[in-house]
């Protein structure tokens, strides 16, 4: 990273949430426990609720139901080609869902399914960057950076509103192995230690005033 980079936390059903940003956008959403990225701030970060505080609301929205997309300067780091597919996740509507190949496919990529699935994986922006969207083909959940529970949970908590489908017409099962049946722990739902997560967005820039 370059810059100052800022952060804050945000309670959440999924535990409490990290949240960083530089100047121009939000570079991160990190989970208590997750797979990738940021477990604690780091000592040079700079700490600024209300940075965030636009953030946080439409966060809140979104997990009280009452949000179906984000309005919010994102600026996810990666290579170029994780770019890309960061930026197609964003494109996947509110309750619906897209395979690995289908992703690769509307980038250009066909037969990149494995390179989309490790680029979805290293997603720094979480939820807001929505990579608990895609699916294996045959719609089981397959791997969640955030741990299946958490996928499991927010594609509940939006197929409340819509009827989640693969555009090839078949609809998602969202099947889950006996193995990954666990509910949330405790430690990850409750206010305390910050995590790692999965998530990141489109290259898009804006000021700091937009974040708040």
């Amino acid at each position: 990273m370059t810059g100052t980079t800022y952060w804050t936390t945000v309670d959440s059903p999924l535990g409490l949430l990290l949240l960083t940003a530089e100047e121009d956008g939000i570079t991160g959403l990190h989970m208590d426990g997750g797979a990738h990225g940021w477990t604690q701030p780091r000592a040079d970060w700079v700490e600024d609720a209300s940075r965030f505080d636009k953030a946080r609301r439409q966060l809140q929205e979104y997990f009280a139901g009452d949000r179906t997309d984000f309005d919010l300067p994102l600026r996810p780091l990666g290579t170029a080609f994780q770019r890309q597919v960061w930026a197609a996740l964003q494109t996947i509507p509110y309750g619906e869902v897209r395979s690995y190949g289908q992703i690769a496919a509307q980038i250009g990529r066909p037969g990149a399914s494995r390179a989309v699935g490790l680029a979805n994986g290293r997603n720094p922006i979480a939820v807001i960057v929505p990579c608990h969207r895609v699916v294996g083909a045959s719609g089981s959940l397959t791997g969640y950076g955030g741990g299946l529970p958490r996928k499991r949970l927010l594609l509940d908590l939006e197929a409340q509103r819509a009827e989640p489908t693969l555009v090839d017409g078949q609809s998602a099962d969202y099947q889950v192995q006996p193995r990954e049946r666990s509910s949330l722990s405790a430690s990850s739902r409750r206010t305390g230690g910050v995590a790692s997560g999965t998530g990141t967005s489109s290259n898009r820039q804006a000021s700091t005033s937009n974040l708040s």
